[in-house]
């Protein structure tokens, strides 16, 4: 057995363990659905990094750098992730303050509506099942092409491992399973960006040389690669679509479920506002050494085929054989968190919000049991390794349908449900459907190919736009009930223990944090990209009269300015809210 197939089986057998050992506190639904609602910071940050860094982060992202599209993944990351202290702040510290089980109970309640939380509930069997068998084929890549092992023994060993804890630990086993898997890809991802930059000479030598690199010209630039050969004509071109695509993914990480149903177990408001500053600080540096690592990979080899595996050619060829070991385990580790996350929701849904439910505001469902959640968990994976040995892959595709979705099903109506006076029980419902029906399909004749979406007109946005025109317009026609209306206005009563003044002081430090690490990020990103870059330019003689009012230089300043003014607009909130 190699070294890859040891550490592939080690790891699994650590998170089942962890599973195992978290299994035995769960005693009720609470603790199986929502952890009990007592996690702690850590534990909250490190599920909503572990359930969002997917294989897609480390193989189709890493790929996108490789092929010289670096920049436009960092411009992204600056909007989407904005979308974790947004959601948070508006969002997701009043979804903790219903109590609910799961999202669409949280809908039910809400609008007063049984029909609401089974058409929730069934958007997120289907856009989640998709999504955990993209996950689970991409895990089974992995493994095969690493370890010998066969496609077929490797999805059932995925399937598994993260069907074995998720079964038996619920949400408890998941956001332990998720934090030690955070650690590991994050910790080992920087080992290996060392590596990767000592083999092309050190850090200005690699900036140099992908500076200078003539296969792929633009390399790091502020717009990377752009031309007839590639998918983006101009600058312009490319900066519209990071743009917009890192807005639409930014309300995706602002409500999709398996984001926000982290915050149901959170132990207070301020570790969902806390953690969701930890999230958008590892987020943007994750995505920052991730993405410039596998760029400096060209001047290592120049060929990788395809641009997806190039994680996994660092792993079998640059390192040593131990930490390439490790680190297929922290890219399967990221895989591993978010199948672990979808299978948990989509099991949950089916148990609670589709079979039945009974949950009031501030009560614990007395239904269904904890043997007929696992029993639905088990139909949900047993039907998705069957679809995963019988289908063709097509991870790309399932990938980028799957997560949009929410998005544009409930996106408005979770931040109405807060925000307006006005929607309706009919609004909501009919703006979900809206929204739902418009991304599927917009993505149905885009797969079929008949059409071909401009980027202004992205599925997500959309049905966004859809799910809020129709909101608007049902609701004008209708009118708020007593119950739904009592039901936010008790989302807007501060509970007392909230306003601790050692637990606001506590969530202020994180602002301050945020601000302190921005600064630290611009700074740093000017010293060792902006400038050495420019140099390099001039030296070739390829500088444009512009002074210092670069691209590059702008990249670099705003990326640590997101961080900072996120941290500046989050303090406000909390003293706002909390003082």
């Amino acid at each position: 057995m190699n070294s890859f197939q040891l550490g592939i089986i080690a790891s699994l057998v650590c998170y089942l363990v962890i599973g195992w050992y978290a299994g035995r506190k769960v005693k009720h639904l609470e603790d199986f659905f929502v952890a009990g609602r007592n996690a702690p910071t850590l534990l909250i940050l490190g599920t909503l990094v572990a359930s969002f860094m997917s294989t897609n982060a480390f193989m189709g992202e890493a790929g996108m750098s490789y092929m010289g599209h670096a920049p436009l993944v960092l411009i992204m990351t600056c909007f989407n992730c904005l979308g974790y202290v947004i959601g948070a702040i508006f969002f997701g510290r009043y979804l903790r303050r219903g109590r609910s089980l799961t999202l669409p109970d949280f809908f039910r309640a809400r609008f007063n509506s049984r029909r609401i939380q089974m058409f929730a509930g069934v958007s997120i069997v289907v856009g989640l099942s998709a999504y955990l068998l993209a996950v689970t084929w991409g895990m089974a890549l992995i493994i095969t092409e690493v370890s010998g092992f066969s496609e077929t023994t490797a999805i059932i060993m995925v399937w598994m491992s993260y069907t074995a804890f998720t079964l038996y630990s619920g949400s408890r086993g998941v956001i332990l399973t998720d934090t030690a898997m955070f650690l590991l890809f994050s910790s080992i991802i920087l080992v290996t960006s060392f590596f990767i930059v000592d083999a092309a000479g050190g850090w200005f030598d690699a900036i140099q040389g992908l500076a200078q690199y003539t296969n792929k010209p633009d390399l790091i630039a502020w717009h990377g690669r752009v031309g007839a050969d590639v998918h983006w004509q101009t600058p312009i071109d490319a900066l519209i679509w990071a743009s917009i695509l890192g807005v639409a993914w930014g309300i995706v990480v602002a409500v999709s479920p398996w984001q926000t149903s982290r915050y149901l177990m959170a132990r207070s408001e301020h570790v969902v506002i806390r953690s969701a500053c930890g999230a958008l600080i590892a987020m943007l540096l994750l995505y920052l050494v991730t993405n410039f690592a596998a760029t400096t990979v060209n001047l290592i080899e120049p060929n990788v085929t395809p641009a997806e595996s190039t994680m996994i050619w660092v792993a079998m060829n640059l390192l040593p054989a131990t930490l390439g070991a490790v680190l297929i385990c922290g890219v399967l580790a990221a895989g591993l968190s978010s199948g672990s996350t979808f299978l948990s929701l989509v099991g949950f849904s089916v148990s609670h919000d589709i079979l039945q439910s009974t949950s009031k505001f501030g009560d614990v469902a007395p239904a269904p049991n904890l043997a007929a959640a696992r029993a639905a968990m088990l139909v949900v994976g047993v039907s998705v390794i069957g679809l995963a040995l019988l289908l063709p892959r097509n991870i790309y595709w399932l990938t980028h349908f799957a997560g949009p979705l929410f998005a544009s099903s409930w996106g408005v109506i979770a931040f109405m449900s807060i925000w307006s006076e006005r929607l309706t029980e009919s609004g909501a419902f009919w703006g979900m459907v809206a929204g739902f029906t418009a991304n599927v399909g917009m993505n149905a004749l885009s797969l079929a190919q008949v059409v071909r979406w401009p980027v202004i007109a992205d599925p997500i946005l959309v049905g966004v736009a859809s799910s809020y025109l129709v909101a608007e317009a049902v609701s004008r026609a209708g009118r708020v009930s007593d119950a739904e209306r009592e039901y936010r206005n008790r989302l807007h009563q501060m509970p007392s223990i909230e306003r601790d003044p050692i637990a606001v002081a506590q969530t202020l430090l994180w602002t301050r944090v945020m601000v302190a690490l921005g600064g630290a990020m611009s700074f740093l990103l000017v010293w060792f990209y902006a400038l050495p870059y420019r140099e390099t330019e001039q030296m070739a003689g390829d500088a444009t009269d512009s002074g210092w009012l670069r691209g590059e230089l702008l990249l670099a300043v705003a990326y640590g300015a997101v961080l900072m003014c996120a941290g500046l607009w989050t303090r406000r909130q909390v003293l706002k809210g909390y003082l």
